[in-house]
């Protein structure tokens, strides 16, 4: 489909947009910069901004994000330094940053400055409400896919989620959580997660968190059982990493089990709809006591895969990758194609027909979009 015309009206609306944003991130440098002068000239035409210092973005606010550093004390043994936080504002001409981003800063009273942003080594990225890509977190080397018995699990979302971390060349792993809700309803259904992506080689990790009815009747005396704790610290240590999946999987509660002076608010299950009640608004990352960085995002229902290309997607289920090239025709769709190598796989038994339908469903998602 070809791109459609503007009309004069609309091209002169897109454009006066174009120049009120402009405006306003020449203003807000402006700002930054009449910050920095004003303060030279209460110090004799010494800047109060301090010296470049190294940090990493802990959480944005608007225009402003907080920026977390190693006190400058202790240089010479840094065990002993401690971490600080401080608000900071950032150029326009830096672009957009994000929770886990590196920055070089300097620091000032009562704000600082960021001055450089470091290459970002990874970047987890989803659509806005209007369809454009968003980098939603940065740096980070481990992600953990959520699912629970409610809301039900699909195994088209979760594949969604495990491509673009292939992608990106983050390590993905499953985290089962709220295991105490299995019974006889779910149970081969949570069996079969288990099986198929433990039989790929992926981290799946069973886990819950939950109060013992037995021990009392008074809900504020109540035992709370925890399970898979040692295997989500384990595989968390010293690495920065992000819970992603649907809303009401328990994400916040597992971060709580984890992190526990955090007290993050969680959300109810809807009982009409089985979806949880989105209850984290802005990317954060958090620190385990025992090592390692958490970055805790918005919950989403749905992971956009528009940004990538069919040999993206290919290439992110791993199963594929030995029969990817071998087929007979070079632009083979692996559709219906004759002598497919990928469908000749799958006929054989090498790759799993749950896979093999989320697999032409993201396809198919990229032909529609």
């Amino acid at each position: 489909m070809g791109k459609r015309k503007l009309s004069r009206r609309q091209a002169w609306r897109i454009e006066k947009i174009q120049r009120e944003r402009e405006a306003r991130a020449a203003k807000r440098d402006a700002n930054i910069d009449q910050f920095d002068d004003g303060q030279e000239e209460a110090n004799n035409g010494i800047s109060q901004l301090g010296p470049e210092r190294s940090g990493i973005v802990i959480a944005h606010f608007g225009t402003q994000v907080e920026v977390e550093t190693l006190s400058a004390s202790n240089q010479e043994n840094p065990q002993d330094q401690k971490a600080i936080r401080r608000r900071c504002h950032f150029r326009a001409n830096l672009g957009s940053l994000v929770t886990g981003d590196r920055v070089v800063f300097r620091d000032g009273n009562p704000t600082g400055v960021i001055v450089a942003v470091k290459e970002r080594e990874t970047a987890l990225s989803r659509p806005d409400p209007y369809g454009e890509l968003k980098t939603i977190a940065a740096n980070i080397d481990r992600i953990l896919i959520v699912i629970a018995p409610l809301p039900k699990p699909h195994t088209q979302l979760v594949d969604r989620y495990i491509v673009a971390a292939e992608t990106l060349g983050i390590q993905a792993a499953l985290v089962i959580n709220k295991m105490d809700l299995v019974d006889d309803n779910n149970r081969e259904t949570i069996n079969s997660f288990v099986e198929l992506y433990r039989g790929l080689n992926y981290e799946v990790i069973t886990a819950s968190t939950y109060k013992n009815s037995e021990d009392t009747d008074n809900p504020k005396d109540q035992k709370v059982e925890k399970e898979g704790l040692a295997d989500l610290q384990g595989f968390l240590a010293d690495h920065t990493s992000v819970f992603v999946g649907q809303s009401g999987v328990g994400k916040s509660s597992l971060i709580n089990l984890l992190i526990p002076d955090l007290n993050l608010q969680v959300g109810e299950i809807s009982e009409a709809n089985q979806k949880g009640t989105h209850t984290t608004t802005t990317a954060q990352l958090f620190h385990f006591p025992k090592g390692g960085d958490l970055i805790d995002s918005p919950g989403i229902r749905e992971f956009g895969l528009w940004h990538m290309d069919k040999e993206d997607i290919l290439e992110g289920f791993i199963e594929f990758r030995p029969f990817i090239g071998h087929c007979k025709f070079r632009d083979c769709q692996h559709k219906q194609e004759p002598q497919c190598a990928i469908l000749k796989a799958y006929e054989d038994g090498h790759i799993n027909p749950y896979r093999m339908e989320s697999y032409q469903a993201l396809r198919d998602s990229t032909e529609r979009e």
